[in-house]
């Protein structure tokens, strides 16, 4: 097993940082914080262009057919650049649960779109503050009639379709739900992270149609595939925080000397980076994992969503410590990074929850 990106990967990579280091800096991401604009227009126009919002979607269906190892690369580079995007819901969750599950007409119908960037795509499932559980989903479909209440929902307010969990007779399902259609009510909820949007969405009759046959089992498959690459984009967020506090440990002098000298920000920096090291491992499996649809992905995802959740929130609070009280203010960046690892950290469901989903994915894994 080669937990190390080739050549071509590494170059998609120093390609990726160059392009988004110019195109979404900091400057970018706050102007849609300040703003009331969900998401930077021109900059996903751009990513269609550049073939990276199919790069896991074959050529058959109008993707660039790179593969999950270069999506994984571009994931961990948009999560460094906070780019202020629906990346994730659209192409973690909408495209991979189409490829995963859709029919061949399916697939034909939805995915050229994806691919270039005219339709974004959601997952619907949680239904407030509660887990989301196959027992307690009060969503429901009669007669390909879809009718319930979905909140929240990453960039609910801005995608064209949403991949709706509901119950058909008992047996919860996946449906797809044109958002612009009738019977569909949204408003958009404010959140801790405005940079990714979050809506509120009501369904009267909405016109549904099924995905695929696996109910439940598919959703948790849909899941652990986004969980390796949302890990990556947590890896990435967490290293750019721990390059922000070591840039500014070295330049903020106290007492004749620079603060990164001090013993207690040594610690600091190396407990950061400890943890960030860890989650690229658990990452770096999770990447092999889902390239490979490898059996071990339950296991491979969960560890990856959990050590990247853990490192992430711990990098971003770190380097607001290590800035002190300029940290906190506004002007500076570092909460930027703290309000997406908060986001990031919720997206898929909680960390008490995948720790559970782990040890469940072990426990089968060592039965079997």
């Amino acid at each position: 097993m080669n937990f190390e990106f080739n050549d071509d990967q590494r170059m998609l990579r120093d390609q990726a940082r160059r392009f988004l280091l110019d195109k979404s800096p900091p400057e970018v991401v706050r102007e849609t914080l300040e703003t009331e604009q969900p998401y930077d227009k021109d900059l996903w126009r751009q990513f269609g262009e550049m073939g990276w919002l199919g790069a896991a979607i074959p050529e058959a269906y109008g993707g660039s057919g790179l593969g999950h190892l270069e999506l994984c690369v571009l994931a961990e580079e948009l999560g460094r650049a906070l780019a202020p995007t629906p990346f994730a819901s659209s192409i973690y969750l909408g495209a991979e649960a189409l490829m995963v599950a859709g029919s061949e007409e399916q697939k034909q119908g939805y995915l050229p779109d994806i691919a270039t960037g005219e339709a974004i795509w959601c997952l619907a499932l949680s239904e407030g503050p509660r887990p989301a559980t196959e027992a307690n989903i009060a969503a429901s479909v009669s007669n390909g009639k879809l009718s319930g209440e979905k909140l929240p929902v990453a960039d609910g307010d801005i995608a064209n379709r949403a991949i709706v969990v509901a119950k058909d007779g008992g047996a919860a399902g996946l449906y797809i739900v044109d958002l612009n259609g009738a019977g569909v009510e949204r408003t958009t909820v404010e959140t801790m992270d405005p940079t990714r949007s979050q809506a509120r969405l009501v369904f009267t009759d909405a016109p549904a149609e099924k995905l695929g046959d696996e109910g439940w089992p598919l959703l948790e498959r849909i899941q652990d595939r986004a969980a390796v690459l949302i890990a990556f984009e947590q890896v990435g967020g967490a290293e750019t925080a721990l390059d922000m506090a070591k840039e500014y440990a070295l330049g903020r002098f106290a007492f004749g000397r620079p603060i990164a000298g001090y013993q207690a920000i040594k610690h600091r920096l190396a407990d950061m980076y400890i943890q960030i090291e860890l989650a690229r491992s658990n990452s770096y499996y999770g990447a092999w994992a889902l390239s490979t649809d490898a059996a071990e992905l339950p296991v491979a995802a969960a560890t990856a969503r959990v050590s990247a959740t853990e490192a992430y929130h711990f990098a971003s609070k770190e380097n607001i410590q290590i800035h002190g009280g300029m940290g906190f203010t506004w002007e500076f960046n570092c909460h930027l990074y703290y309000r997406r690892a908060r986001h990031l950290a919720l997206v898929l469901g909680s960390q008490r929850r995948w720790k559970d989903r782990l040890i469940r994915a072990l426990e089968r894994r060592n039965a079997a």
